[in-house]
């Protein structure tokens, strides 16, 4: 699990619409809609939140999708399956919203994993066969903090829950 803590003045915003709020979980809804589909940009885009561009695809997994006779999409992140980028999703609560995939190899994609840190087969090939780069697509870019911002100030304005 990564946990991302907001800057002073989103937080600030945060408590300050509480008071105002009987229920927060529709501000965590928006934020959690807003975070989802910026991820699922990076995705597009090939980038991490902070910007730079994932290290592309191996040789070693292209030739090993071809050997399979499996769908090759040479961007980094787009296997076969194509579930890494379309299964983000969130869940929202009354003060808290957490993105995420459910997916068991998406902490190796976000955190990367050397060859051989899970271990080996039976015929003594690890796991996994290569190193794994890094390529975070979870956490919040300078752009997140704006929009994340920018959806409290107009949940602000609006005065009241009733008004969403």
């Amino acid at each position: 699990m990564i946990k991302i803590g907001l800057n002073d003045d989103i937080s600030g915003m945060l408590e300050q619409l509480a008071t105002r709020l009987t229920d927060m979980t529709p501000v965590m809804q928006d934020l959690g809609e807003l975070l989802t589909e910026s991820t699922k940009q990076r995705f597009k885009d090939g980038v991490s939140p902070d910007g730079a561009t994932w290290a592309p695809k191996s040789q070693t997994t292209i030739e090993a999708y071809e050997a399979r006779k499996d769908k090759v999409d040479l961007r980094p992140l787009f296997g076969p399956s194509g579930r890494l980028s379309s299964e983000i999703h969130y869940v929202a609560g009354a003060h808290s919203v957490e993105l995420g995939s459910s997916l068991i190899y998406s902490a190796v994609q976000q955190l990367g994993a050397d060859k051989g840190a899970f271990g080996s087969m039976a015929n003594d090939s690890p796991i996994p066969w290569g190193n794994i780069p890094a390529r975070p697509f979870l956490g919040l870019s300078d752009d997140d903090q704006i929009a994340i911002t920018e959806t409290i100030q107009s949940w602000l304005l609006g005065g009241t829950d009733s008004a969403h």
